[in-house]
């Protein structure tokens, strides 16, 4: 989706895969556990990148399958970002599960695009949801068990596929995501993360109301009942992170939003482990160690003791 014509040429049907499901079009193994796939998208109607990671002990047992954790990138990154700047890598190292980082984009909104209501407009719920798991049921052994984390707007996409598909993820944590699109703010960011990328804003979700709330955590968190919730947000200024006043302010934006979120939760009788941490920055710094506060929330959903 580098451009609006580009975008709407991808919807109009030209580049499109050349079979009805998804599949691997190329494996790049950069050491015995992690591997960058190329697979050739339906749902995006363009072939998309994907990162696996596979557990220590995934060659010793050929007979066993594996639970998903989904990590998600924020915008303006890509599918490399979570192993690029945490220890990610090294952390699940031990762990039983596979942890899988799709491309969701230059935006890194994975969501079904509206594009005018073309059809064949890019789906990355879709390839991520549906696509990508079905390829590591194939190729990996992955079991029907997932969770899904994520930064951003990954920390969005997060809660929105468990909004979404009840049941289908059993664990999701998001780390400075937006949760209410409509919230007072929210518009703009989402619109200035789509602009950045030389897209129409209303492309995303269109301008009604309804789209809008079909995409939205907070409209629809009743449907989260029953899935493990870490949720975590900082204040950003004041911050001691002195180098990055912009993920400073940019945190401080989300603040509201988050705590609307929240609420919304309680009053929904919903259970959630929230984390409201002063200060902190929109960024990595403060994204790793959430992760790793989170993790017993996502090893719980992933049935792992």
């Amino acid at each position: 989706m580098a451009s609006t014509a580009a975008l709407a040429a991808t919807a109009a049907g030209v580049t499109p895969a050349a079979s009805d499901s998804a599949r691997i079009t190329a494996e790049n193994w950069l050491d015995d556990r992690t591997v960058d796939l190329t697979v050739a998208s339906p749902a995006l109607r363009t072939s998309a990148p994907v990162r696996v990671l596979l557990p220590t002990g995934y060659a010793a047992h050929p007979d066993r399958t594996w639970p998903v954790l989904y990590l998600l990138q924020g915008a303006h990154d890509d599918y490399t970002s979570w192993t690029r700047e945490t220890d990610v890598s090294s952390f699940l190292a031990g762990q039983d599960v596979i942890a899988v980082m799709p491309s969701s984009g230059p935006t890194g909104i994975p969501t079904n695009w509206w594009n005018y209501g073309l059809p064949g407009s890019p789906d990355y719920e879709k390839f991520q949801v549906d696509e990508v798991m079905e390829l590591l049921r194939q190729r990996f052994r992955a079991s029907g068990r997932r969770a899904v984390a994520g930064v951003s707007t990954g920390g969005y996409g997060a809660v929105a596929f468990a909004v979404r598909r009840p049941g289908v993820f059993s664990a999701a944590a998001s780390y400075s995501g937006i949760l209410d699109i409509s919230a007072p703010g929210m518009s703009t960011v989402l619109s200035a993360i789509v602009a950045r990328e030389n897209l129409l804003p209303f492309l995303l979700w269109g301008f009604s109301g309804d789209n809008w709330n079909l995409h939205n955590p907070y409209v629809r968190a009743s449907a989260l009942a029953g899935t493990g919730l870490y949720l975590s947000q900082g204040s950003g200024l004041p911050s001691t992170d002195y180098g990055n006043l912009e993920g400073a302010v940019l945190e401080g934006t989300l603040w509201s939003q988050a705590h609307r979120f929240t609420t919304q939760l309680e009053t929904l009788g919903v259970p959630a482990q929230v984390h409201f941490y002063d200060g902190g920055t929109h960024a990595w710094s403060s994204w790793q160690q959430e992760f790793r506060t989170s993790w017993p929330t996502l090893a719980a959903g992933l049935g792992l003791g």
